[in-house]
């Protein structure tokens, strides 16, 4: 097996049999990282709490993961890459039959911080080892085959894993732990050692004193709070969808999320990430208030049609949304984009959990659920305005942006 602890010379042919377990831990990830919402209720029943205290086990992991992404990111920055993805990877495994196991509700949220823990630094980790690893001129195409396995997973394995959580919410985690364990096996076979220079947290935070760098790692964060605040409670919104109704949406939502990142990801290679951004940022908000007016003045001859337009064209905007916003940070810091894009990892897990803690806040006051697409709404509005401070501030100094 290849010990190699430098990154791959320039013409090297890219290492799909390495990197395909790399895929496959990031699909057991992307299906953590979606199956619960779709089983608020039967999770809420069986642990004895609320539908808004079951949805904070989605928040729970979200939160964790933007909080100790950067730390655990500088304190392991200096370990050796392949270890450290073996035993991240090992814990989110361990979190994950934890939370299947859990007999009461404080012993799966206390799991779920646990697999978020080990799931930032293999998150971290993965992207970090893929970009050191692979030739400059298939770096985006490795990252891409890399990460596509939570595209994947959102279009394939969250449905998949809804069905076997029809019969035991448990079950989908126990997916999620055998094909963790199934990546673990191949990484540790097939994946080569990799050295990185060490970083500190100093180094990862410094790309935080650009104020209009900040500023768009907050639309990132607005942008995921905003779909969260709604799709952790997808399942009530869409109240009327039951059974193998609420699989087949979600996979359709799965499949306008991918639909959604190739778009944009043509689009902004003919156009600027920034004129693609505004359009789609625009399109979320005007999804979202005419979705909140429609579901909530629809009959119930119309209510199944105006959800499904709601919800697909949103899968459409928020899977979408990366690709640019990806490539407007990383133009903001070229010399640092590595540290930006894990800041940016950071700025959507605290997105997800600000938007799950908002959702169940709303839904806790006595609101209906329809009523979170207006919440999402306002907090889109912000988020356009904060989009357009940075476009304005950022003008002066990539002009070709504007």
């Amino acid at each position: 097996m290849n010990t190699s602890q430098v990154a791959a010379p320039v013409g090297t042919v890219l290492p799909y049999r390495a990197l395909i377990w790399l895929a496959v831990a990031t699909f057991s990830n992307g299906i953590d990282g979606y199956v619960l919402a779709g089983l608020l209720p039967k999770i809420s029943a069986d642990l004895e709490v609320t539908n808004a205290a079951a949805g904070q086990l989605v928040s729970v992991f979200a939160l964790t993961s933007a909080l100790a992404a950067p730390v655990l990111g500088a304190v392991t920055s200096g370990w050796e890459r392949r270890r450290t993805i073996v035993g991240s990877l090992a814990v989110f495994v361990l979190g994950n039959l934890l939370v299947a196991l859990a007999p009461v509700y404080s012993v799966a949220l206390g799991a779920r911080v646990l697999a978020a823990l080990g799931a930032c630094v293999m998150n971290a980790s993965i992207t970090g080892y893929v970009i050191h690893l692979a030739p400059v001129e298939h770096r985006g195409k490795a990252l891409s085959f890399v990460l596509g396995g939570w595209m994947t997973a959102t279009a394939l394995g969250v449905p998949v894993g809804l069905l076997l959580g029809q019969s035991n919410w448990r079950f989908p985690l126990l997916m999620v732990a055998v094909v963790g364990t199934v990546a673990l096996v191949g990484i540790m076979i097939r994946l080569p050692h990799l050295q990185l220079p060490p970083g500190t947290l100093r180094d990862r935070l410094r790309p935080l004193r650009q104020p209009r760098l900040l500023a768009g790692l907050l639309v990132s964060t607005g942008i995921l709070c905003a779909s969260y605040t709604c799709f952790t409670y997808a399942v009530l919104i869409l109240h009327w969808a039951h059974g193998w109704m609420i699989i087949v949406i979600m996979f359709g939502y799965g499949l306008a999320s991918m639909l959604g990142n190739a778009v944009t990801g043509r689009l902004a290679d003919r156009f600027t990430p920034v004129r693609v951004l505004t359009i789609w940022l625009i399109g979320l908000l005007v999804n979202a208030v005419v979705g909140a007016v429609s579901i909530g003045t629809a009959t119930a001859s119309t209510l199944v049609v105006f959800g499904l337009l709601w919800f697909f064209l949103a899968g459409i905007g928020n899977g979408g949304a990366a690709v640019p916003q990806q490539a407007r940070l990383a133009s903001m810091a070229p010399d640092s984009a590595a540290i930006v894009m894990a800041l940016n990892g950071s700025a959507i897990s605290l997105g997800s959990a600000l938007g799950g803690a908002l959702g169940g806040v709303t839904l806790a006051a006595g609101n209906q659920p329809s009523r979170l697409l207006i919440v999402a709404a306002a907090v889109l509005a912000a988020s356009v305005c904060l989009h357009a401070v940075v476009v304005r501030i950022s003008r002066p100094r990539t002009p070709a942006l504007g």
